[in-house]
């Protein structure tokens, strides 16, 4: 058997890490954290930022910053479109929830694609995006399928190109499979639905600022995610919305909001969409949660998407390389795929008693997470994790394996996106 890494060598990589100088970036203890697909970080820079913008622009000129902050939402989605999306400016905008963004585009193509009943989406997709599936196929008297996909593997693109028919109006997709990290062909994907005459709606959550995105180049139509895992907006941070520049103009969102409005302070009588992404916008933008998102980009702008993506693999081969020698032989498998080409930014393993796991890795100084049915989920963040990191929570997780540490946890449900 292939001796693993040992800890002089995780060290050693790190030594060499061209990203290395940006943990000191952010806030780090010595937690060794490896939850960073659910929540990121805090940049260091973030509380400064924030204290000044509540002092100074709402303490002291309060409403007079105004002019200044109608711009933000446009503004910082061609930063995230610049640096993470692969996107023109204009293509996208910060407004809203994950959810909401999602339903108000997926509405919006249903009502683009008139005589389509179909809408198709994995299986296995995140709860949320499947329910208002689920709502607006019944309100709009669609059939949302449901393709089969592989809890490990993620969603075979035969099984969806079997499915693409000119009845279908809309595909729902996560990028990065938030349960185990598969990853799919975004561009293969959209082209493919393309010659039926559909729509795609990508959830961006598990890939924006994992893996690298070429939205516009592989003519994506629509997309969503958030900003609170890798890109480190902060707990509840406003999420994007993206749509290809040369489809706005066609789309109406079903929620019609003064801030969607041509010509907002005008205040007209009767509702006139306004041009470019911002028709996509409801209400009054989150200000001081859109302000944290501006450091946490720099920080992803310094360091390129390209070399995030390359040392989030290495991470990621450690974690496969170390719980193939420690751990499969107490009974762990990997639960995510093993090509690296096929994986996101997370990977999962899977064990009969993964939660109770996940919590005895807590009270080891370890934080990861859980996901039905069985899956401990282990999210190495490139811009703040060390393969040391890595290393020292691996051998932690092999010792409490190794003495079955968890069988004196209880089982209790993980509350943890």
């Amino acid at each position: 058997m292939t001796v693993p890494t040992s800890r002089h060598d995780a060290q050693e990589r790190d030594a060499a890490d061209p990203l290395a100088g940006l943990r000191d970036r952010f806030v780090v203890d010595d937690l060794l954290y490896l939850d960073g697909n659910s929540l990121g970080r805090l940049p260091a820079a973030t509380g400064d930022h924030l204290a000044g913008l509540v002092r100074d622009g709402w303490g002291t000129e309060l409403v007079r910053s105004w002019p200044t902050w109608i711009e933000w939402p446009r503004r910082i989605g061609d930063r995230i479109a610049a640096h993470a999306l692969g996107a023109r400016d204009g293509e996208a905008i910060v407004s809203d929830s994950t959810s909401v963004n999602l339903y108000k585009l997926a509405a919006a193509a249903l009502d683009a694609r008139p005589g389509r009943g179909t809408i198709l989406a994995d299986a296995e997709e995140f709860p949320t995006d499947r329910y208002l599936l689920e709502g607006l196929a019944a309100q709009r008297g669609h059939t949302l399928r449901l393709l089969p996909s592989d809890l490990d593997e993620g969603l075979d693109p035969d099984t969806l190109a079997a499915a693409l028919t000119e009845d279908v109006a809309l595909v729902v997709l996560s990028a990065v499979s938030y349960r185990c990290g598969a990853l799919l062909d975004v561009a293969a994907v959209t082209d493919a639905a393309r010659r039926v005459g559909a729509l795609v709606l990508w959830d961006l959550s598990h890939a924006v600022g994992s893996v690298p995105l070429e939205l516009t180049a592989a003519g994506v139509d629509l997309a969503v995610g958030c900003t609170y895992k890798y890109l480190n907006g902060g707990p509840g941070a406003p999420a994007f919305l993206y749509v290809r520049r040369e489809l706005q103009e066609s789309l109406r969102q079903p929620i019609w909001g003064w801030f969607g409005q041509r010509d907002q302070f005008r205040m007209g009588a009767g509702y006139d969409p306004a041009p470019g992404p911002e028709r996509f916008l409801v209400g009054t933008p989150p200000v001081l949660g859109m302000a944290a998102l501006d450091p946490a980009l720099d920080v992803l702008a310094d360091a390129g998407m390209d070399r995030v993506r390359e040392k989030s693999l290495r991470l990621g081969e450690l974690i496969i390389e170390l719980a193939d020698a420690w751990l499969v032989p107490h009974g762990f498998q990997l639960a995510s795929p093993r090509d690296p080409r096929r994986r996101g930014g997370h990977v999962s393993l899977h064990h009969p008693e993964a939660l109770r796991i996940s919590r005895a890795l807590v009270d080891a100084g370890v934080v990861g997470d859980y996901r039905v049915p069985d899956r401990l989920r282990l999210g190495p963040a490139a811009l703040y994790t060390r393969h040391v990191d890595v290393w020292d929570a691996m051998d932690r997780l092999r010792d409490l394996a190794e003495r079955r540490a968890w069988t004196e946890v209880p089982a209790e449900p993980s509350r943890v996106t």
